[in-house]
């Protein structure tokens, strides 16, 4: 397993809409395995392939509380086959959108139907912190980012800092 580099806004390969999965082998598995080894060493709860500059329809997660033995989830090719009418308003940050967060208003519950790194087909019922991780990574895969369901305002703000902040660490 390796570490891989997270992308940070507005570095347009976070905007490019992921291809689907086709080939379930030992390259997705490394894929995902670094995945999950980045998202924890970047204290994630999440990660998408095109944040590490992979346009492929892959996303891991794993939402164990502090003090609980890891527990990642990879997804591949996920898709929302339904989502509740109910929506709820909840707190999200982002590890290609370092140090920001705001209130990003999405559906209570989702079904997702995804295959897992073998390309076995599951469909699971999400609710609560998962589903809001699954859809904000999700989103990713689409070029989303959470600063886009802000208002122009707030997005370009929550950006120039984050541009700033590159810029001081990098010294340029």
């Amino acid at each position: 397993m390796a570490l891989r580099e997270i992308l940070v806004a507005p570095d347009p390969r976070l905007k490019i809409k992921a291809r689907p999965v086709e080939t379930f082998d030992d390259a997705l598995r490394t894929l995902l395995d670094d995945m999950v080894e980045t998202m924890y060493a970047a204290k994630g709860i999440g990660l998408a392939a095109p944040q590490v500059g992979v346009p492929s329809r892959a996303i891991v997660m794993d939402l164990a509380r502090e003090g609980e033995p890891p527990a990642p989830r990879k997804f591949v090719n996920p898709e929302i086959v339904w989502a509740s009418d109910e929506e709820v308003p909840c707190e999200e940050g982002c590890l290609s959108v370092p140090g920001q967060y705001a209130d990003v208003t999405r559906p209570e519950r989702v079904r997702v139907r995804y295959r897992d790194e073998t390309g076995v087909r599951h469909e699971i019922d999400c609710d609560g912190l998962l589903a809001v991780c699954i859809q904000h990574e999700m989103d990713h895969l689409e070029g989303v980012l959470f600063v886009d369901h802000l208002s122009a305002l707030k997005r370009n703000m929550m950006l120039r800092k984050v541009q700033k902040a590159q810029r001081q660490k990098t010294g340029s």
